[in-house]
């Protein structure tokens, strides 16, 4: 079965994927950071109870997982693949998802809030995610009284989330914008419009590769049609923006672009050791060749796929073994070359 991660979606030149996300809370318990283990448990086993109930073939499409026996390792790999938050890998109460075969829903309990529902898609499609999210959540409400006031909305730990409590986000690709230094302006004017642009895994990340997540910072006071709605059509105007600039710098340094895109992908095919970081963006440089026309046999989908599997949990699993640092970009060198051989 395809993973959202490694599939085309709309306008994918720029648009990596979408992610929207709902943040509810039960009623009957306290906020997840003063809840008992066995109020935790609870929590967990209503949601499962709530979503699946007796109805088999959805309970067929949807795995619960434990992190409880779960090590560190392996806890990384769902942080990598965006399926859950670092602060539920790294907790040590009673933590738990629900994940759909697909992995393009995952419902996190018990993080900062007691669900946690998003979902997840290739390229451009905010408003087919939002509807997803809006289905599920729809189903649980029928078994669960969410934490609900007719003043604020839906009542969240954080107070920032308080409201619709959904977060719209997108996985931009800038290399454009950002060798053009013009990625500072839009992180400027994208604060100004109520919105934030974070690294490749969310708040207090770096951005590698180009890649930039946008995300809506105002959950209050809009419907969440609205925000999904208003985002859609800043997106579109960063993402023309983005190709604008690509079109630019080709036809001012088409030369000195051409000779960095192809070093990059000799690099990648040729190299014995990549740091991630070197690795992310010799891969950033061979996507943007990739829609420039220079560089056939791959497509976005193979770089997606790279992009994800170069980190270090990831790595490991592939590998089948814990890795030291020298030992880490061997094989992270080892399995681009294998994998760019393989589609020439």
């Amino acid at each position: 079965m395809k993973r959202w991660y490694i599939d085309k979606g709309p306008d994918s030149d720029v648009v990596v994927s979408t992610r929207v996300r709902l943040a509810r809370n039960f009623e009957e318990y306290p906020f997840p950071s003063r809840c008992s283990r066995q109020q935790q448990r609870e929590i967990i086993q209503k949601t499962v109870d709530a979503l699946t109930g007796d109805d088999l073939e959805l309970r067929k499409g949807f795995t619960v997982i434990d992190f409880k026996n779960m090590d560190l390792n392996e806890r990384l790999v769902y942080v990598e693949k965006r399926l859950v938050s670092k602060e539920l890998a790294r907790s040590d109460q009673e933590v738990g998802l629900l994940l759909s075969n697909d992995e393009q829903i995952s419902i996190m309990i018990n993080e900062e809030d007691h669900l946690r529902i998003q979902c997840l898609a290739a390229g451009m499609q905010l408003e087919k995610a939002y509807e997803i999210c809006n289905y599920i959540d729809n189903l649980l409400s029928q078994k669960i009284n969410f934490a609900f006031d007719d003043t604020f909305g839906y009542l969240t730990s954080c107070p920032t989330n308080i409201g619709t409590a959904i977060r719209a986000s997108l996985m931009l690709h800038l290399p454009a914008i950002t060798m053009t230094g013009q990625i500072q302006i839009l992180l400027e004017t994208c604060g100004k419009l109520g919105l934030s642009v974070r690294g490749l895994y969310g708040e207090n990340t770096e951005a590698s590769g180009s890649m930039y997540q946008l995300s809506n910072q105002i959950t209050l006071g809009k419907s969440e049609q609205d925000i999904v709605m208003s985002m859609k059509t800043i997106a579109y105007q960063v993402t023309e923006q983005e190709r604008l600039l690509r079109k630019d710098i080709m036809k001012k340094n088409g030369p000195q672009l051409e000779d960095k895109i192809m070093r990059s992908y000799g690099i990648l095919k040729y190299a014995r050791a990549l740091s991630s970081d070197e690795a992310m963006e010799r891969l950033s440089d061979v996507r943007l060749g990739i829609f420039a026309g220079l560089i056939t046999g791959l497509d976005e989908t193979d770089i997606n796929e790279m992009m994800l599997q170069i980190q270090p949990g990831s790595l490991q699993k592939y590998s089948g073994r814990i890795l030291g640092a020298d030992e880490m970009e061997a094989v992270r060198a080892s399995y681009v070359r294998n994998h760019i051989a393989a589609k020439e």
